[in-house]
């Protein structure tokens, strides 16, 4: 609620004030010509009020036979707010800036609030003491001064990798026998 007041604040600050007379930028007579004997298609714009958005008032240069050349021509006056973009756009950046706000601060607080789970401590130490142990098996059977060396982990990590495929081999075929 508070950033809601804020961004009307911040909006009514940065509009202008209501004048009699709109600004050059938010009117026009758009006049939309296509080809004509030796000219190319064109569309003319210029700021002129909507009484005198036509064709003669608005293409220039105008050809010879003007009259022949506005029939094609297809005018309209378009108007639009530029105060209402502007207050768009600063409600959208203040939405997006106080989504931003809120993800630092999650990022920020959540390590604090969230609380290590006792269940998935004790699966992850259990693990790490399997890893501990096969590692020493790996290394008690290498022996020597291969056990420290890159070569060393590389063959241990590659006889893990053995026994865990041996493993999957037999939950395989024990699940098949007890399928059929």
């Amino acid at each position: 609620m508070k950033l809601l007041c804020v961004v009307a604040a911040i909006g009514c600050l940065l509009a202008p004030p209501a004048q009699a007379n709109k600004s050059s930028e938010d009117t026009r007579c758009k006049c939309i010509c296509p080809p004509y004997r030796n000219l190319s298609g064109h569309i003319y714009n210029q700021n002129v009020s909507q009484k005198d958005c036509n064709c003669l008032r608005v293409v220039e240069p105008m050809p010879v036979d003007a009259e022949a050349y506005c029939l094609l021509c297809e005018c309209q006056y378009e108007e639009r707010s530029s105060t209402t973009i502007k207050v768009t756009i600063i409600l959208y950046l203040s939405v997006v800036g106080a989504l931003l706000l809120y993800l630092a601060f999650l990022m920020l607080v959540d390590p604090l609030i969230r609380k290590p789970d006792a269940y998935t401590e004790q699966l992850h130490s259990a693990e790490e003491e399997e890893d501990a142990r096969s590692t020493a098996a790996a290394g008690a059977s290498l022996g020597g001064p291969r056990a420290d060396s890159v070569l060393g982990r590389v063959e241990g990590a590659q006889q893990r990798w053995k026994l865990q495929v041996r493993e999957q081999r037999k939950t395989v075929f024990d699940r098949q026998k007890m399928l059929s």
